[in-house]
Order: structure tokens, then sequence, then C-alpha cells
């Protein structure tokens, strides 16, 4: 009787750990694909997305990352969440609004890394000069 009353117990205080909720800024691709909805490719997305964007504000942020629609995202919604607590939608307006400074900060970091990064994978554009030598010399005239 005892080692069933054991096993029980054991039971139930691993099975909580596979029903917490998976913090999307922290998770890594294996926690992220132990998630149902989410395998590899998705997973591995997320993360790559969070590397270069920066830690996501909300789980409705999710839809910006490729394969992830409203649809999917509102069933992944009970699964995830964004620094701490459920995501429940309502309660992350509010959760924003109480990040602290440094959170903030680094947030506006992460937004501004971002976006230097783009600016610096475009192609940059040639100057008047660089225009005139490529053209053959009858057009200079």
């Amino acid at each position: 009787m005892k080692k069933i009353l054991l096993s029980l117990i054991a039971f139930f205080a691993f099975s909580s750990f596979a029903f917490a909720a998976v913090d999307l800024n922290t998770a890594t691709v294996d926690e992220l694909e132990s998630v149902k909805g989410i395998g590899a490719k998705k997973a591995q997305a997320i993360v790559e997305y969070r590397q270069a964007n920066g830690p996501f504000k909300s789980v409705n942020d999710l839809q910006n990352v490729k394969g992830f629609g409203e649809k999917s995202v509102k069933k992944l919604k009970k699964d995830l969440t964004v620094g701490g607590g459920a995501s429940t939608g309502k309660n992350e307006e509010k959760a924003e609004k109480k990040m602290t400074k440094a959170e903030k900060k680094a947030a506006k970091k992460a937004e501004k890394e971002a976006k230097a990064k783009k600016e610096a994978a475009k192609p940059a554009e040639k100057t008047k000069e660089e225009k005139r030598a490529e053209k053959p010399d009858a057009a200079r005239k």
C-alpha cells in the first residue's frame, strides 16, 4: 500500500512540471518543442526571432514569427507565457505597464539593436560619383 501511495505522490509531483507554462523569452528549443503544436522548426524560429528582435512583450507577439497565425497563437496561449505567469491577454497590458525601468531599458536596447542589424543587412546606396563612374563615356556628355 505504501508503494502505491508513494508512486502516486511521485507521479503528481513530477506531472506538475509538465503542465507549467513555457516562457517565450527564456525557453530553449527543446523546451519549446515540448509544447503541443510547436515542432522543431517552429521552436527554432521562435528562438531566432527572439535573438533578432529582443524579448517578446506578449504571447500575441508570436504572430510576428514565421509559421504562426492568429489561430495557432490563440491555441498556444494557455501553454505559453512571457516573463512569469500565464498569459491571459487582458492581463498582458497591465503586465507591460508594470515593467521595471531596467526591463524597459533592456527592451528598447534590444529593439535598437534589431533595427541596426536590419539596416546593416541592407545594401548601401551608391553615391552620385559612383553612379557617374559606371556610365559609359558617351552617356556622361
